[in-house]
């Protein structure tokens, strides 16, 4: 596999993301995996490294739009440190096929690891205008409900979409971007 060919552009906007474990495999069906995820994220706004403006994690990959001064440098940092506390989990808990897993999908190149958490880039799309912006929230929102797993994207705990109802979601969102 090819190294991404998708770069960040014009870093103070906000763009549409996606992280994907590798080999498609389901962690986040563990929900102190997930918590990692949103632990991070939520640490991340409070530092005030990244402007989080919608989110929703699935069972093998999240979807994200978010803004910073230097979102490359912010997803890096992000991607890195669940990779690391996820696997950490996951040798703890004795997840020993998910391991073995993660260690096949591992590239060759990555020489200085046992095992590859997340797959290479996170295919980053500026969001251009608010069109663009009400579509990728849709997309995000409705992501479960495409999967099947509910009917309505406010049943979806992991997901921005309560925040976007005026509800109280799982981590905070800036849902006043307009």
């Amino acid at each position: 596999m090819s190294r991404t060919r998708f770069r960040f552009d014009e870093e103070r906007r906000p763009h549409f993301l996606t992280c994907t474990v590798v080999g498609w495999l389901p962690v986040f069906t563990r929900p102190d995996c997930v918590q990692i995820i949103l632990d991070s994220l939520g640490f991340l706004q409070r530092e005030d490294r990244i402007t989080l403006l919608a989110y929703v994690v699935m069972e093998n990959h999240l979807h994200l739009i978010a803004s910073a001064e230097n979102l490359s440098k912010e997803i890096g940092s992000f991607k890195s440190f669940t990779a690391r506390q996820i696997l950490d989990r996951l040798v703890e808990l004795n997840e020993t096929t998910i391991l073995r897993q993660l260690k096949a999908e591992k590239m060759a190149f990555k020489n200085d690891r046992q095992f590859q958490f997340w797959q290479e880039g996170s295919h980053p799309q500026v969001i251009s205008d608010e069109a663009m912006m009400w579509q990728k929230l849709e997309y995000i929102h409705n992501n479960p409900v495409k999967r099947g797993y509910v009917d309505d994207p406010l049943a979806w705990r992991y997901s921005s979409a309560r925040n976007y109802a005026r509800r109280d979601g799982l981590i905070p969102v800036t849902t006043d971007w307009q």
